[in-house]
């Protein structure tokens, strides 16, 4: 079972069990030290998990972390934990900072057993920054956040590489929550900009008014817009009947749609076969939009995605998309 595997099965546990684990000692057993099993690391080794760690700092003695992972002989992580859904704010983890500039760990964790906040020292040499440069949470991953995720791991785990990469990690994070909240409600520097191109008078408070509203429009409408295109070109561009895999528990031979419905009296719409064409446009920057396929019966249509992993099994769009299965009941 490799890494993706393991984060699947740890995300579907917790589901199952998150309204239970009400304590900060229930979500370390329950979710964090599996989490660190996950990542190849022996948990039951305390040469190389160390619980409950202790470094003295100035005249705070006898302070402890919740986990130092240990690699040849150095702290190279250091954990801090919290119950979950507790508030992960760095600077109401006190201990970690502290320990930080007192250890040779390179990276701090906060976590919750579900989010897990990754620390290091990029703005200044020993101090842990304020933000975080890498957030995983296992409830909403990505591909893309695995493969990061997997230089943690016990047998990828490579200071110098994880560090090239952490500075344009913690920055694009920041950078795209700026364009999500200017999208949301553009700020008033982002108004005065493009008002300062488009408009040639004088900007007065009505008139600021007023462009703070067109542009929130616009923004808005060119979104939309480039959304339209991305869709209209992908389904101007598939020649090809949507693929069908009536088993979704199993990678099989596909069969096209007119094959399943002469076979089993089934009737697929325009408007679902529309809705797979859409779902493909939308999920293509993710993964390669030809594994996705449909399973369609008499009652549902559901979009599945045939993405072989190294067990060979499919798994749902809903691993991509929060859980969710795209159903569309038959009338």
């Amino acid at each position: 079972m490799d890494l993706d595997d393991r984060l699947i099965e740890l995300s579907n546990r917790i589901k199952k069990q998150k309204t239970v684990t009400l304590t900060e000692e229930a979500t370390k057993t329950a979710f964090v030290l599996p989490f660190l099993q996950a990542l190849g690391y022996d948990v039951f080794n305390p040469l190389e998990v160390i619980p409950e760690f202790t470094a003295d700092h100035g005249v705070k003695r006898g302070e402890k972390v919740d986990y130092a992972i240990k690699q040849d002989d150095n702290i190279t992580i250091i954990i801090e934990c919290k119950q979950v859904d507790a508030d992960l704010i760095a600077k109401h983890s006190g201990q970690l900072f502290r320990y930080f500039s007192v250890t040779d760990a390179r990276f701090g964790v906060l976590t919750d057993g579900i989010k897990y906040l990754f620390f290091s020292d990029l703005e200044k040499d020993n101090k842990m920054d304020d933000r975080p440069f890498f957030e995983f949470n296992l409830l909403e991953f990505d591909e893309g956040q695995v493969e990061q995720l997997k230089k943690f791991s016990k047998s990828s785990f490579d200071i110098d590489s994880i560090v090239a990469t952490a500075s344009d990690l913690k920055y694009n994070k920041a950078l795209f929550t700026e364009f999500e909240n200017e999208f949301k409600a553009p700020s008033d520097d982002f108004v005065k900009l493009f008002t300062g191109r488009v408009y040639d008078g004088r900007v007065t408070s009505q008139i600021k008014e007023k462009f703070t509203e067109l542009v929130n429009r616009s923004f808005n409408d060119f979104v939309r817009a480039k959304l339209n295109d991305r869709l209209k070109s992908a389904l101007d561009s598939s020649s090809s009947v949507p693929s069908i895999n009536p088993n979704p528990s199993s990678v099989v031979e596909s069969q096209d749609i007119e094959s399943i419905e002469t076979n089993s009296g089934i009737e697929t719409t325009a408007e679902e076969i529309e809705s797979h064409m859409i779902v493909r446009a939308i999920c293509a920057e993710i993964i390669d939009s030809e594994r996705i396929g449909v399973y369609t019966s008499i009652l549902w249509f559901n979009l599945l995605t045939q993405i072989k992993s190294r067990q060979s099994n499919a798994c749902h769009m809903g691993q991509f998309f929060d859980g969710m299965i795209f159903q569309y009941l038959k009338a």
